[in-house]
């Protein structure tokens, strides 16, 4: 790679990493046009491996009714880890910790978004997220959750285990 293409790859990188927390943000904020401004026209959003919604209207559609149950909300994104396939798309991983408050229970969690992302014109946009769950419950659960082998406890449900099991 050149001294351009690297400069590049790096502007790519800042740009990918923005639009991470621009989604989160917007999703914090319940900015319908800031979420939907985060994917492109066809993409598809989901949780565990298993499809939530597809396009952009249906994604903040499906944010939508989520956040319907919930009050405050908090995304922090921890890293972001970029892989570029070509100069236009990329996949990565990004780690996050969630706050939420879910049906009225606080709830605290880890989280990993598996993620492809496409230059849409000039603007890095999602073309697909994934969001897996490594451990979350609620506040006064979160020790005991994380210890466990169902360390996913959303309020209201089952225990279940994590997507990312550890491996003896």
């Amino acid at each position: 790679m050149d001294v351009e293409q690297r400069i590049r790859r790096l502007e790519d990188r800042i740009a990918i990493s923005d639009l991470v927390v621009s989604y989160f943000v917007a999703s914090d904020d319940d900015d319908s046009e800031g979420v939907a401004a985060s994917f492109t026209a066809d993409a598809t959003f989901s949780s565990s491996g298993q499809l939530n919604a597809q396009g952009r209207d249906g994604i903040v559609e499906f944010i939508k009714s989520a956040r319907s149950h919930m009050g405050m909300t908090v995304h922090t994104p921890n890293y972001v880890q970029c892989r570029f396939e070509s100069p236009d798309r990329a996949t990565g991983i990004v780690g996050a910790h969630l706050e939420l408050v879910v049906g009225g229970v606080s709830v605290f969690g880890v989280v990993r978004y598996v993620d492809s992302y496409v230059r849409d014109g000039d603007v890095w946009r999602f073309q697909s997220r994934d969001m897996r769950v490594i451990h979350l419950a609620p506040w006064c659960e979160v020790g005991e959750a994380f210890a466990s082998t169902t360390p996913v406890r959303w309020p209201g449900g089952e225990g279940a285990p994590s997507d990312y099991p550890r491996k003896s």
